[in-house]
């Protein structure tokens, strides 16, 4: 039987990888291995934290820091840290109030939840709750129903829409492959249409290309998106420079470096890796962002320093939400932001603005 969800934060959760254990007891097997699972051998998601740790900062010393803070503005909008809560699917797989807790907390701790199309929550009551939302869109086959998605966001007062490219097609996952995942009943994601069944393919035609593939959104669809809405538009899952350049020339508002989690293709580079060819290729055209591998205040540091104007997790606030809640949630943004702000006056850098190369002792290309 699962343990019950923590009413307070035990004394040995000290920082958000602490939660991990405390989150595998209640979750069930299937819940634990869907959340954790990476694609193939999992050795891109090794890799969004080990090449973390590869970096080495530089120890400045002696730096002016009163008066120091995290705030920043994006798209617009301002914010009291560049930590974001980047979007997970079906979150009431792992707490029964699911994205409502997520939303909450992201309030509480004054940051954007970004929501995803596989929410178990329908978007208008995450809007309710609180006010700074983005929304994560998979594109749905074809454009009339993805820009029915997009329309609810905006009516509901969404800020601003993600569109994740890089995940036409699930990731093989063989951890989660070999837990028999299914979603379990009641839960679905509630803000979508039942699926509709793929038209007979023809002899000789294949199921991925012909088939899936053939629902999949190509650059004339993100040129397309982009006009369509009023909302700043970000495109989450680029890792190559080429694809940055283009994603600009489609005129969206941001880019966010991202190999999902390393949930869809095994061997991507890691996204801290990733970054510094991306933030060069757009040469201060548009806002870049990361996603994957975040773990401590000091990766927050080193991505800011590679050129990133803000950071996104999934895991980790997942977990304290499997612990605790809305409770575990707040409390996780609160931990990496305080350490962000540790490791910031301890290396005299009094704003985000003050963050950059020469706080690192090694670069990812060395």
């Amino acid at each position: 039987m699962a343990a019950p969800y923590l009413t307070a934060i035990p004394r040995d959760i000290v920082s958000v990888g602490d939660y991990g254990p405390y989150a595998q007891a209640r979750l069930s097997p299937m819940a634990w291995d869907y959340l954790m699972s990476g694609a193939g051998e999992e050795q891109t998601l090794a890799e969004n934290m080990a090449a973390f740790q590869r970096l080495r900062l530089k120890g400045r010393v002696l730096g002016e820091v009163r008066g120091g803070h995290t705030r920043l503005e994006l798209f617009g909008q301002s914010f009291a840290h560049p930590l974001f809560l980047g979007p997970v699917a079906y979150q009431k797989l792992f707490h029964p109030e699911g994205e409502m807790a997520s939303a909450l907390a992201a309030r509480v701790t004054e940051t954007v939840m970004v929501v995803s199309s596989l929410a178990t929550t329908a978007l208008e009551e995450m809007a309710a709750v609180h006010q700074a939302l983005w929304f994560q869109l998979y594109w749905q086959g074809g454009r009339a129903a993805s820009l029915e998605l997009v329309r609810r966001a905006e009516a509901a007062g969404y800020r601003a829409l993600v569109v994740t490219v890089d995940a036409a097609l699930g990731g093989i996952r063989s951890r989660e492959q070999r837990a028999g995942f299914h979603l379990p009943e009641p839960l679905r994601a509630v803000n979508l249409r039942p699926a509709q069944a793929l038209p007979p393919l023809a002899e000789g035609q294949s199921a991925v290309f012909d088939g899936l593939m053939a629902q999949a959104p190509v650059w004339a669809d993100i040129d397309w998106l982009v006009q369509q809405t009023t909302l700043p538009v970000a495109i989450k899952g680029i890792l190559a420079p080429e694809d940055a350049r283009r994603a600009c020339q489609a005129g969206v508002a941001g880019i966010i470096v991202s190999n999902h989690g390393g949930r869809v293709i095994d061997t991507l580079p890691a996204t801290i890796e990733a970054l510094p060819a991306v933030v060069a290729a757009v040469a201060g055209a548009v806002p870049v962002l990361l996603d994957g591998g975040v773990r401590r205040g000091t990766d927050v540091f080193k991505a800011l320093a590679l050129g990133a104007k803000a950071v996104l997790i999934g895991r980790p606030y997942v977990q304290a939400l499997s612990a605790a809640g809305a409770l575990g949630v707040a409390h996780a943004v609160r931990t990496l932001r305080e350490e962000l702000e540790i490791v910031m006056a301890l290396s005299g850098c009094a704003t985000l603005a003050d963050i950059g190369p020469e706080q690192l002792f090694t670069t990812p290309s060395g």
